[in-house]
């Protein structure tokens, strides 16, 4: 594995253990594909660093265990727009520009 891979594997892999963040926030700090940060994660993290590997499966699992919490707030806070739009249509023009 070429060492730039292997850095990059790593910093990814302590990124998420220290912040928490998703596999979709990991590939945008570190500009690169959702595949990608789930291929090093799970693929080339082990052959690095299993003990981290783990680290960063249980911070994965917590994350995919609350994907519907997150999912089901972001539908519901679209709602609230929609229905503050329609009742207050003077605060869409504020928001829109």
């Amino acid at each position: 594995m070429n060492l730039y891979i292997e850095a990059r594997v790593l910093d990814i892999a302590d990124y998420i253990v220290e912040t928490g963040a998703t596999v979709r926030a990991a590939a945008s700090v570190f500009g690169v594909s959702k595949s990608t940060v789930h291929k090093d994660i799970t693929e080339r993290l082990r052959q690095i660093n299993k003990a981290l590997g783990e680290q960063v499966a249980a911070v994965l699992e917590v994350n995919r265990d609350e994907r519907h919490i997150r999912g089901g707030m972001a539908t519901r806070e679209k709602y609230m727009h929609l229905r503050e739009d329609r009742e207050h249509p003077e605060h869409t023009k504020l928001r829109n520009h």
